[in-house]
């Protein structure tokens, strides 16, 4: 019954520390991020920290989501240590996807369909962040289910020279982002953003 776009506008910007209100991804789409959406700074500093570097790559993100696609191409477009990589963002509409993954250096799959990134659509050596969760039902499991990314990933393990895991993988990066952000944020409201 709440509307999205009213919600996330009420908040005040300087308190955002998710990252999504339109002052924040007017920022970072201008190339002076304040609050990085959680999700994509945890993807960069993810690939980043491990030595996978975007710059000079060409990266494909399959997902268009204001959470993590668009934001995170934002990103990674912007010309700075830890980007600076040709983007090419593809959705669930995207005709020949495989041609359009196949391409990668580094590929991001954050569509919300389980296993939706085969071995067949990737080429040998990609780094792969599976950033997709979705509850699978599983009567094998005590809680009815299992948590699977978009990376159909027994398959893919064996042609990707990296990938991330589904749980265990963006997810904890997520949270860290979050907490430097509130942390930020508590700077600014004691200091002031200049500070």
């Amino acid at each position: 019954q709440l509307d999205e776009k009213s919600a996330i506008a009420s908040l005040r910007p300087e308190k955002d520390v998710d990252g999504i209100h339109p002052v924040n991804i007017g920022r970072l789409a201008s190339g002076d991020p304040h609050f990085v959406p959680c999700t994509p700074a945890g993807t960069q500093q993810l690939l980043v920290r491990n030595g996978f570097s975007p710059e000079g790559k060409r990266v494909v993100i399959c997902g268009r989501s204001n959470i993590v696609g668009v934001p995170l191409a934002m990103l990674l477009m912007q010309k700075r240590p830890g980007a600076n990589a040709t983007v090419t963002v593809c959705h669930t509409g995207t005709k020949e996807l495989a041609e359009v993954t196949r391409q990668a250096d580094i590929l991001v799959a954050a569509m919300g369909r389980p296993s939706i990134i085969t071995a067949d659509m990737l080429r040998e050596g990609v780094i792969v962040v599976d950033v997709g969760i979705t509850r699978v039902p599983d009567d094998t499991r005590e809680r009815g289910y299992r948590i699977e990314g978009d990376v159909d990933f027994p398959n893919v393990v064996h042609k990707a020279q990296a990938i991330s895991p589904v749980p265990g993988g963006v997810g904890p990066m997520t949270i860290a982002m979050l907490l430097a952000n509130t942390f930020k944020a508590a700077k600014i409201s004691v200091h002031g953003e200049g500070q």
